[in-house]
């Protein structure tokens, strides 16, 4: 006989990429913060990848606010051409180093679950523990062609936002009964490229755009803040980004707040009379 019980609810959060837009998702953090919202984990890609890892380490959102707002390319990335890429992401070891409470998936507040993708097969690869998480967060912030691509495992691995824009999927793995996702929307880009690099970066935002139905279908809600003027490396808009992270967040608790007020039932088999 079937009867309906009580389930908890579970919020995860999924962290999409965008570089340095990526600072506005500490404002999205902030307005959950203060709200009380109790998160159940949190999943990241690329930019989203390192805010994930530093909230679910138990780094508060004015913390991860300020390392986004003090960071450069330099803190992340050092100039090293070679054959797979322009940059090398060693650099940002020390970054995490700082940022982090801990450097391991296993010893995390909350489940952490970062998302790359694998340049062989071109299928997302998902980390999630136990084991360290530097190399995994460099790896899913290895964007293409600038990066150069990291070794994890045996497997060569980049920008996890190449095979999965947003990791509201993995969230639900990770047990999560509502998935918010944070969505940094790119720059119009429709005046002409004028190097190498917008040439590229349009080419991904193109092929992203074909694939958002399929994180979108993963998602309860989806929180855009409003950073589409701002570049890829405008890390000097930080402060701009944070608010339209909270404004972001703001108009979404509402939503949020039901869920938490609303009983949420689901079928089970009740035991034989």
């Amino acid at each position: 006989m079937s009867v309906a019980a009580m389930s908890p609810v579970r919020i995860g959060l999924a962290l999409g990429g965008g570089f340095a837009r990526g600072i506005a998702q500490a404002g999205v953090l902030k307005v959950i913060e203060r709200a009380r919202i109790p998160i159940h984990c949190v999943t990241g890609v690329s930019a989203g990848a390192i805010v994930a890892a530093a909230y679910a380490s138990g780094a508060a959102p004015d913390e991860i606010a300020r390392a986004g707002l003090s960071m450069r390319f330099r803190d992340i990335g050092c100039w090293k051409l070679g054959r797979l890429g322009l940059v090398g992401s060693q650099r940002m070891n020390g970054f995490l180093q700082r940022l982090l409470r801990t450097c391991r998936f296993e010893e995390m507040r909350i489940p952490l679950g970062v998302v790359a993708t694998d340049l062989a097969t071109g299928m997302p690869v998902d980390f999630s523990g136990p084991g360290p998480v530097f190399d995994p967060i460099r790896a899913s912030c290895s964007y293409p062609g600038l990066f150069q691509p990291v070794g994890v495992h045996g497997r060569l691995l980049v920008d996890g936002a190449i095979s999965q824009e947003i990791p509201a999927a993995l969230a639900r793995r990770l047990g999560a009964t509502h998935v918010v996702s944070v969505y940094l929307p790119a720059p119009d880009e429709r005046d002409r490229p004028t190097n190498v690099f917008h040439v590229v970066n349009r080419c991904f935002q193109i092929l992203l755009s074909r694939a958002e139905g399929s994180w979108r279908a993963e998602s309860d809600l989806v929180i855009a803040p409003d950073v589409g003027a701002v570049e890829w490396d405008g890390f000097s808009h930080g402060a701009r980004l944070v608010e339209a992270g909270e404004a972001a967040a703001s108009s979404a608790l509402p939503e949020i707040q039901k869920w938490l007020r609303r009983p949420r039932l689901v079928p089970r088999l009740a035991d034989a009379a």
